[in-house]
């Protein structure tokens, strides 16, 4: 019988496996809101009532993947990521927690919050509540937003050095933790192992204000980081280089650890599309971040037989030629509902050449709000066209969110049951 190791090698090497592999947390860009996760739990039968299901990213506050909820609906792949949340502060010491929509949680003892007197929620750098806020949720709210915390610019004195502050080399004990991890994740179950090891992300807008450090420097403002990206051309470029060779030497000292047991690294989750189009150029993209993913994609293809994902929202069909040429394995999430990204033009254009990694249906309009047959037939219709011949791994676009309702989740796992079997 074959494993679900070997499905999702099969669907990267494109070739059709004995059904479509399926993802659900194996990465932060294919996982679960926590109230959702509840639900799905309940509806399933897998917990008691009332039973909490804990929060392992505050940030966009995603549920656990528990073993017994991968069993149940068929999952392929498990994450290897930092024990550290988004906050800087570590997945342990949990205690109850209550969302703004009431569902029973768990929590990390760092996630120490102050509400607002206007029912926000603060959040706090390494759950240290006598730094800035780094992290607000509104009232009402679904998941955190990162607070900007911009020192003031002084071009004579801005360093490169102050945006790599996240940046170096990789602890001892990260590295025990990794490689222990691991060894148990393949030992333990017949899953991909998917590795997220953190810096190799270049110019990710999400990390740039850095909600994990007490006081950041350098460019921290999103807005002023992506006008950086045009009139401080050099400081960026220089920010990459040295990231980038902080980077190599990470995953050198990591390979070494983990091995081939990783079958897939997550290498970045900037975005460089819009609802519309790129918000860069083919041009820009190839001038400022293809020779750095070029390296990356490079040693590690050189290095080991790890595959590499990029994650890049929005309309990016133009960019996808490029993504290949730099030397990636994977697309996610795969924004079926953005301008250009036609399920069928994708397959067709580049389906032997890239795995896409998502867009089994789409968590914009079908799965929140249609009905659990148009969800069925949206993930039929999915399975139809990109799965054949292998290159695709199924998964919603993007994190499932909080709002949808369970009888569609239902419905999705069902349908993909029912159709992802290869003939």
């Amino acid at each position: 019988m074959i494993t679900s190791r070997e499905r999702i090698r099969m669907a990267l090497e494109h070739r059709e496996p004995d059904r479509v592999p399926l993802d659900l947390g194996s990465t932060p860009v294919t996982g679960m809101h926590v109230s959702a996760v509840y639900r799905l739990r309940q509806a399933l039968g897998l917990d008691a009532p009332g039973t909490p299901v804990k929060v392992i990213e505050p940030f966009q506050m995603l549920g656990e993947i528990k073993p017994d909820l991968i069993e149940a609906l068929g999952v392929d792949a498990v994450p290897l990521t930092s024990p550290k949340t988004f906050f800087g502060f570590r997945n342990e010491n949990w205690k109850p927690w209550t969302t703004f929509d009431g569902t029973p949680v768990l929590v990390p003892e760092g996630f120490n919050t102050d509400p607002e007197p206007n029912g926000d929620i603060l959040l706090y750098p390494e759950g240290d509540k006598s730094a800035p806020p780094s992290g607000r949720m509104p009232r009402g709210g679904w998941y955190f937003d990162a607070i900007i915390r911009q020192p003031p610019i002084d071009e004579s004195k801005l360093n490169v050095e102050d945006n790599l502050e996240e940046f170096g080399p990789i602890s001892d004990e990260d590295l025990a933790y990794f490689a222990a991890e691991a060894d148990r994740l393949y030992r333990e179950t017949d899953k991909a192992i998917v590795a997220n090891f953190g810096g190799t992300s270049f110019g990710d807008i999400a990390l740039v204000p850095a909600p994990w450090l007490k006081n950041p420097r350098g460019i921290r403002d999103v807005e002023e980081w992506y006008i950086s990206t045009v009139t401080r051309r050099d400081y960026v470029y220089r920010v990459f280089e040295r990231q980038c060779e902080i980077a190599l030497a990470n995953l050198e000292r990591l390979h070494q650890v983990v091995g081939d047991k990783v079958s897939v690294i997550f290498v970045t989750g900037t975005d460089f599309g819009a609802q519309h189009g790129p918000f860069i150029s083919p041009q820009v993209y190839r001038e400022l971040y293809a020779p750095f993913h070029r390296q990356v994609n490079d040693w590690v293809h050189r290095n080991t037989s790890w595959k590499t994902f990029i994650h890049s929202c929005g309309a990016v069909e133009p960019l996808i030629e490029d993504f290949i040429a730099v030397g990636f394995d994977i697309l996610n999430p795969v924004q079926t509902s953005a301008a250009g990204m036609d399920p069928s033009l994708l397959k067709q254009r580049y389906g032997d050449r890239i795995t896409f990694w998502g867009g089994g249906v789409d968590t914009q309009r079908t799965l929140p709000f249609g009905t659990p047959d148009e969800v069925r037939e949206q993930v039929r219709e999915r399975i139809r066209i990109l799965g054949k011949g292998g290159g695709f791994v199924f998964n919603t676009v993007h994190n499932v969110q909080g709002n949808v309702p369970v009888e569609n989740l239902l419905a999705m796992y069902e349908a993909v049951r029912e159709y992802g079997v290869y003939a």
